[in-house]
């Protein structure tokens, strides 16, 4: 008999077919580790046919993370999978289109010495930018402590000033022994207002956090004016506050859609700036970066050196080994699109959301609190009179996941909790058409919801 025959036919259909196989007969093991191994195709096919249970991607309208990538973003990803980013020594490559996308981002934020061969802008990757927001908090609490002790004064209550921000400043408070001071909104707000300010910092206030496209509602919040505010507290108290800008989304739409929005470096009390590249960068997920205006102002005692790896390596990321890949999708991006691209692709993704925003308007019940004009290509809204209405946001989110979309509902920060909003962000990838099918099934449920008859059950012939 050759080798490939088989006498049993059982066994000949589990050798041609992947669900005919032992492992596709039984749950698969959940606390153990098999005692044998399985072929390949079969454990693909396993784990293929258990993720079809997640979302779909392209309908996660609650997340601002890349959901959609070019073919050759695909092939770059596969060819870096053994390329260890915190590595420079053995991927000198990777470090050096690293540190490109570096100066690229400095001169985009308009950094003091960017788009030079001198220039003295300075930052790196990160998993993304909850761990970029870190570090530049890291370097605001080291540059204050250095300040205090050289003044001879107490370092014992660092705090850092804040309107409704992502969770990562929270963990960066609790994580790094600083009290985080959130503002609370104001009626009417979308965010951190520059006024509010002097209520809150005091000579322990290492930095104020500044948000470009606020978690809760998309927009922006008022950097030039923050930063006039702090001038305003120096000059009358004497405290030198700088200003971060948590940027993780607006720092890759403001450059194109709002180029003459001064947020950036060009304030001089900003002193440093994290952004996700894996958000409206539209590389894939894992990377962020964090700039510091100049070199002066990332403390050395922040910078490790590593020799261990083949060289005498400089690192001062939270994370250690790491993939390259994403990096190299980041640098992909900015190539192939260029200002222009970017440029293009976020006003085609605003023109969607300002179409979304005029749908959801004429539905009746809702209150933009955010049409997607001036911040973020996305949407938010409330409703208008949430005792009357006879639904929920809530409930309208569960309705619309039946259709597959994932479209969030949750109050508003301090002291506007009483109000629950929703929120829809259109990134690379959802065009206009998605947008109106999407409308049109928040109207079908609207229907459901308020006691109403869909359209589509009125056709002719159907039947519950």
């Amino acid at each position: 008999m050759a080798l490939h025959e088989v006498s049993d036919p059982d066994e000949r259909d589990e050798s041609t077919d992947v669900f005919a196989n032992v492992l596709s007969r039984e749950v698969l093991p959940k606390y153990r580790m098999p005692e044998d191994h399985s072929p390949p195709e079969v454990v693909y096919a396993a784990l293929h046919n258990e993720l079809l249970l997640d979302g779909n991607a392209a309908q996660n309208l609650a997340t601002f993370c890349t959901t959609w990538s070019d073919d050759e973003v695909h092939r770059l990803m596969n060819e870096c999978l053994d390329k260890n980013m915190i590595d420079k020594d053995e991927y000198p490559q990777t470090a050096e289109i690293e540190q490109r996308c570096v100066h690229i981002l400095a001169d985009l934020w308009n950094a003091p010495s960017a788009g030079a061969q001198d220039s003295r802008s300075i930052g790196c990757s990160t998993t993304g930018s909850s761990e970029a927001a870190m570090l530049g908090g890291l370097a605001l609490k080291w540059r204050w402590r250095k300040a205090r002790q050289a003044a001879g004064l107490s370092t014992g209550k660092p705090n850092i000033v804040a309107g409704p921000v992502q969770i990562c400043w929270e963990k960066f408070a609790r994580y790094f022994d600083v009290e985080l001071r959130q503002v609370p909104l104001e009626p009417g707000a979308t965010g951190l207002r520059a006024h509010q300010l002097a209520d809150h910092v005091d000579e322990n206030t290492i930095g104020v956090v500044a948000i470009l496209g606020v978690t809760f509602t998309c927009d922006f919040e008022p950097v030039a004016e923050i930063a006039a505010e702090l001038d305003r507290i120096q000059a009358e108290k004497g405290w030198d506050i700088p200003v971060h800008v948590d940027a993780a989304s607006g720092g890759f739409v403001a450059p194109f859609l709002q180029p003459d929005l001064v947020w950036d470096f060009r304030l001089e009390r900003v002193s440093s700036i994290n952004a996700s590249g894996h958000k409206y960068g539209m590389a894939p997920l894992g990377v962020g970066w964090v700039l510091w205006r100049d070199s002066s102002l990332l403390p050395e005692e922040l910078v490790f050196r590593v020799d261990y790896l083949g060289g005498d390596l400089p690192t001062f990321a939270l994370n250690f080994s790491r993939p390259g890949g994403e990096i190299i999708a980041q640098y992909y991006l900015f190539l192939r699109l260029g200002r222009g691209g970017y440029r293009r692709v976020y006003e085609a993704c605003a023109d969607s959301a300002r179409f979304l925003a005029a749908q959801i308007d004429a539905m009746g019940p809702f209150e933009l609190l955010y049409d997607g004009q001036g911040a973020l290509p996305a949407v938010s809204y409330t409703l208008k009179d949430p005792a009357t209405a006879g639904f929920s946001l809530y409930d309208l989110s569960g309705q619309l996941r039946m259709r597959g979309w994932q479209v969030p509902a949750y109050p508003l920060p301090a002291d506007r909790q009483d109000t629950v909003i929703q929120r829809i962000l259109i990134r690379h990838g959802i065009g206009t058409d998605e947008v109106a099918l999407l409308a049109a099934d928040i109207r079908r449920s609207l229907h459901r919801l308020t006691g109403g008859t869909p359209a589509d059950s009125r056709r002719k012939g159907f039947h519950h």
